[in-house]
This record gives structure tokens, C-alpha cells and sequence, in this order.
């Protein structure tokens, strides 16, 4: 069953009327940036906005989020402006976005179907398409009720099973269940396909760099700048949902391999996390992340305690971190390029589209991927033709000699990931 979004969509773009919520404790400030990034969710999406306004919450309701009267006064702002949805920028509940659409005789979505209807364009590969079908439709299943008018009781024989009298709409949530598990089992299939390349990747005794940054910060400009990649660069918001890898050579000659992750976003919804747990992990087994910053937007703030935020959430914020302070050619005030990384111990002022500041970033990825080898002294079989090799290719050598026994005796700097290799042979 298609969200009402989707439906709304495919037949032409509906105008749109925006909805803030100044909880407790925001600012007005806060309120209207985060209704400014409403904003840029649903250009994104393709609905052109009409009008938009901030309401007070102070105390929630059950039914509703706001008051009653609160809501119907929005209603008629927006028919005024001759809108026809309503997107709120906070999660509704089912039963609150059922009372709203009944109240206001509005289509009325929240800010998660915006996202997952952007998500839903962005899909192009297979474990994308899936991710975002899963998510879509356990957001779907406890909405179904909204998305029928006809309650009416079937007659037994339908074709469908369960008997006579069953509701349309029990089919329906049977239906969806089914199609749940069914996407789980496939996206459970291409994971364990992505986990088989991941697992080859990490037999490549080389440390691995994730790019991670809230959405439309410059990641995919930044892998292309630094590998000559051709991943898609898009001035829109999620433009890239599948994790691209590619290798790069250090100044220092250390080997690596990027990975440009999906961007996060202020409230990603919980379902789209989970979806996307799988393209997430190449952050979450990276040796170094480079968290891209657009420091040109004017609430780049935000944005960082966002991301670091949901860095947090995945256990991987003490992981070795570049801040990359990306767009700073766009950046009118240039005095306030040094405030922002103040509190950081790695800090780098780039503009991938220019090339200013990749230099300095690649030295400084080369020195955190070094700290990451460890010194070892090993002796090696003279029969150990391959181990020898691996040595001389990926590691920093020091030292080296044969013993009385015709062993390859050597100290050498390696990397974490190929020590294991070697490990019963040091000395």
C-alpha cells in the first residue's frame, strides 16, 4: 500500500504548508532553523512550500501534539495559500496524523514520510531499494487505517485467507507483515553478499578511511577530489545512499581505502538507521573517520553536534577523527573558520571543489593511519615466500638479517590488520 505522499506525489507535486514545534526549552531561533531545514527536506522532495509557521508547545496532547483550536488555525492559513498538505516537523503518532487529516480535511505528513520519500527517490542499487522498502513499510503498517476509507466487511471466498468478515484491513496489515518479512529475508541476503566484500576488504592488510557528515556537506566531492572517483555529486540533500569504496595512496606511501557513507540528518528517523545499519558499519570498522563539515551553512553547528550525535549512538565517537571544515571558499567571514574546529584535536580547512587544503589533509590521514601500524620483530621460514612479501609491500621496515637457520629476521612496522598473519613468529 503507497503512503499518501507517494500517491500524492506521482500524480503532481502538492503545495505544501510547513509546521514547526517550539517545544520547551527551544529558542525561536532554534525553531526556525530547524524549519529551515523542513524547508530544504521537502524542495528536496519536490513540493513547492507556500507558507510555513512555528507553534508553541507547551503542553502535549494525546490527540493532536497541539491544541485543537491551534490546529484548525493552521488549517485555514494554509487553504488560504491554497495548500494542500500540511508537513509537520515532528514525529506524529497514527492516531494523531488520522485526527489532523480528519480535522483539518488536509493531507497532513510528518517529517519522517518527507525523508523516506527522498530516500525513496535516492534509491538506485538493489540493497538501497530494499533498505528503503523495509522502512517505508513498517512506517506504513500502523498507518493503515489512514490510508483506507473502505472499512466496509468483506464477504467469505475473497481470495484472501481468514474467513468471512474479516476487515479489509486486517488484510491489509497481513499483507504488509508478509511483505516485511519477506524484505528482511532479501535485505538479509544482500547483507551477507556485502559482508563477504567487507570481509575481503579487510584481508587487505590496509587501514580504511569512512567519510561521514551531515547530509550535503561535500563527502562525495571530497572521495572524488582525493581518489578521482566519479561518484555522484548533487547539490541536494542524500544524494548519495550507497557507500562507494575506493583506494588511495598516501604522501607517505601508506595504502588506503575511502568509503563516501550515506550523510545524516537532524531526527533520522530510528527505522532509517536500522534500514541502513549495513552502510553504517563501514563507518563503524574504519581505522580513521573524517567527519565533513559544510562550514559555509549557517547553522553548522547543529549540524556537527548532530552527527556526532548519532557517532555516539553507533559507538565509534572516540574512534581517530578528522574534522574537515569543507566549503570554506564559501565562507564569507573567514574569522570564524578557526572557532569552529576549537575543541578538536585534528582540524582541516578544505574546499574539495578547489582543492584547497587536500594536501594537508592527505599528510595528516597518512600520519593517523600510521599510528594505527605497531613495531614488531619477526623471523620468518625462508619457506614463508609469501609472508616475506607481504612485508616488504605493506610494512615500514626497519631492520632486516637472516639467522643461522637461513630465517628472515626482520623489525618492521606493520599494520594492525595484517599482524595476525605474523603474530607466531615474533620475537
Amino acid at each position: 500500500m503507497e503512503n499518501i505522499l507517494t500517491k500524492t506525489v506521482q500524480e503532481a507535486p502538492p503545495a505544501a504548508y510547513l509546521v514547526g514545534i517550539r517545544r520547551s526549552g527551544m529558542t525561536a531561533t532554534e525553531s526556525e532553523e530547524h524549519l529551515d531545514e523542513l524547508k530544504a527536506l521537502t524542495d528536496t522532495f519536490g513540493a513547492p512550500v507556500v507558507g510555513r509557521e512555528v507553534a508553541i508547545l507547551r503542553i502535549p496532547t494525546a490527540s493532536y501534539l497541539l491544541n485543537t483550536g491551534k490546529v484548525k488555525e493552521i488549517a485555514v492559513a494554509a487553504r488560504a495559500l491554497g495548500a494542500k498538505v500540511l508537513v509537520v516537523d515532528d514525529d506524529l503518532t497514527p492516531s494523531q496524523q488520522r485526527n489532523w487529516e480528519t480535522l483539518t480535511e488536509l493531507a497532513v505528513i510528518d517529517r519522517c514520510e518527507v525523508i523516506l520519500g527522498i530516500f525513496a527517490d535516492r534509491a538506485h542499487t538493489r540493497e538501497a531499494q530494499l533498505q528503503v522498502d523495509l522502512a517505508r513499510a513498517q512506517y506504513s503498517l500502523p498507518r493503515l487505517k489512514r490510508q483506507w476509507t473502505h472499512l466496509e466487511r468483506q464477504r467469505g471466498g475473497g481470495g484472501f485467507r481468514g474467513g468471512a468478515g474479516e476487515l479489509q484491513l486486517e488484510v491489509d496489515r497481513r499483507l504488509l507483515r508478509n511483505k516485511i518479512e519477506k524484505l528482511k529475508k532479501d535485505l538479509a541476503f544482500v547483507r551477507k553478499i556485502r559482508a563477504t566484500q567487507r570481509g575481503q576488504r579487510l584481508l587487505v592488510p590496509v587501514p580504511s578511511i569512512a567519510l561521514v557528515g551531515y547530509t550535503n556537506a561535500g563527502k562525495s566531492t571530497l572521495l572524488n577530489a582525493m581518489t578521482g572517483a566519479q561518484v555522484l555529486v548533487a547539490d541536494k540533500l542524500f544524494a548519495t545512499l550507497d557507500p562507494t569504496t575506493r583506494s588511495v595512496v598516501l604522501p607517505n606511501r601508506q595504502k588506503a581505502v575511502i568509503t563516501d557513507t550515506v550523510g545524516f540528518v537532524r531526527k533520522l528517523p530510528t527505522m532509517l538507521v536500522d534500514a541502513f545499519k549495513a552502510t553504517l558499519e563501514e563507518a563503524e570498522l574504519a581505522s580513521v573517520l573524517v567527519h565533513v563539515v559544510d562550514a559555509s551553512h549557517p547553522h553548522v553547528m547543529d549540524q556537527i553536534k548532530a552527527t556526532e550525535s548519532i557517532l555516539e549512538d553507533l559507538k565509534i565517537i572516540d574512534k581517530p577523527t578528522v574534522l574537515v571544515l569543507n566549503k570554506v571558499d564559501k565562507v564569507s567571514d573567514k574569522s570564524i573558520i578557526p572557532l569552529l574546529g576549537e575543541g578538536y584535536d585534528n582540524v582541516v580547512a578544505t574546499g574539495a571543489k578547489t582543492g584547497v587544503g587536500l594536501e594537508k589533509l592527505a599528510l595528516l590521514l597518512g600520519e593517523l593511519c600510521d599510528q594505527t601500524a605497531v613495531w614488531r620483530k619477526f623471523c620468518l621460514p625462508p619457506n614463508r615466500y609469501d609472508l616475506i612479501g607481504l612485508l616488504k609491500e605493506y610494512s615500514q621496515i626497519e631492520s632486516e638479517d637472516y639467522d643461522d637457520n637461513a630465517n628472515y629476521c626482520v623489525v618492521a612496522r606493520i599494520p594492525e590488520r595484517l599482524y595476525y598473519k605474523f603474530s607466531k613468529f615474533e620475537i
